[in-house]
């Protein structure tokens, strides 16, 4: 019988000993258990195998984008974690949503050493960033010129800061956030703002986003002919209404929205949805918290998928006129969860 290779046997032991102290530092900086235990198996040549979350074309844009968006503002706001971007990265998820420190906090400063990481694959990842105008007027209210000329300018100078802080010379798409007035989507001075930006190398596509009166924004939107891609606010059960936290009163349910969303991205314009979970878990004094929310949209053979209720979630908003979803990402386990419900989309869903 041959005995092991001592080489072989100390190369392993010192691989280990090393992947416990990457796995160590990296469960003392974010508490991940997860993703201590990927980063260990990453150092010692172990890589995790991931389900195909599935890719498709964005809009005007053209990129062959990931169908989960990885949403920086929750996961980044508070700290670096580079090792749950590369493990998003090593997924197959190639769009990152980021914004403003206005509302971010430090979400963009702490994805930069990611996108510094791989800046020879600039071309692979979408890079995504949004302001808003900072405009006090209602979801309807007309807009003067002086307040549109006032909105244009804070929003593409909230780019420039954007910029600066992600450590690159250009994103991929800018929107116009809490997007929820149509005046504002079709005014010609933000549409010359995005021009400016856009001539100036600084940005490739215009996009906005909404939580609020998000089908009238969608109209304006079309009718312009401007914008490339459109994050909305929706679930299984209809619109959601970022003013009440819950789903908006007298809404169709998805199944019913879904014509009019098909026409949108008919239009060339990208659907990425956000806020598709948030009504089942979490704050119940907000009127969150209710897991069973959106069972009776679901056929029975769906709920006994074995999906949890956010993966049901994420799996039929992605099958019902979206190209995309931005999904929390604050950990290793929403990571999993997310990626395997962007998997199973297609198989219940065909």
């Amino acid at each position: 019988m041959n005995s092991p290779d001592p080489r072989t046997t100390r190369r392993s032991f010192i691989q280990g000993v090393a992947a416990l102290g990457i796995a160590g530092d990296a469960l003392l900086r974010t508490g991940d258990a997860k993703g201590a235990l990927y980063a260990a198996r990453q150092e010692m040549g172990k890589p995790t195998s991931w389900p195909d979350a599935g890719r498709r074309i964005l809009g005007r844009t053209g990129f062959n984008g990931s169908r989960l968006v990885f949403g920086c503002g929750a996961a980044l706001s508070r700290g670096r974690r580079d090792d749950l971007l590369e493990a998003a990265f090593d997924a197959g998820l190639n769009v990152f949503d980021n914004g403003t420190r206005r509302y971010y906090s430090d979400a963009e400063i702490n994805l930069a050493p990611f996108l510094a990481r791989h800046s020879k694959e600039r071309d692979k990842i979408f890079l995504i960033s949004k302001a808003m105008t900072y405009l006090d007027i209602g979801p309807e209210d007309e807009i003067t010129t002086a307040q549109a000329k006032e909105g244009a300018a804070t929003w593409s100078g909230l780019l420039d800061e954007s910029l600066r802080e992600l450590g690159v010379d250009h994103v991929d798409a800018y929107y116009v956030m809490a997007s929820n007035n149509p005046h504002v989507v079709r005014n010609p001075e933000m549409r010359r703002a995005f021009e400016h930006a856009r001539d100036a190398g600084k940005v490739k596509h215009w996009g906005l986003s909404t939580h609020q009166n998000a089908q009238r924004v969608l109209e304006a939107a079309m009718e312009t002919g401007w914008y490339d891609l459109a994050q909305i606010a929706i679930t299984p059960a209809g619109w959601y209404d970022f003013t009440d936290r819950n789903i908006l009163p007298g809404t169709d349910a998805m199944k019913g929205i879904e014509p009019f969303l098909n026409k949108v991205r008919a239009s060339g314009i990208a659907l990425v949805g956000m806020k598709a979970g948030r009504y089942l878990a979490g704050r119940k004094f907000l009127g969150w918290g209710k897991p069973d929310a959106f069972d009776e949209h679901y056929e029975p053979s769906f709920m006994a998928s074995g999906l949890s209720p956010f993966q049901r979630s994420y799996a039929y908003v992605l099958a019902h006129g979206l190209d995309a979803v931005n999904a929390d990402m604050q950990s290793f386990a929403h990571l999993e969860e997310n990626v395997a419900a962007a998997a199973a989309s297609p198989t219940h869903f065909a």
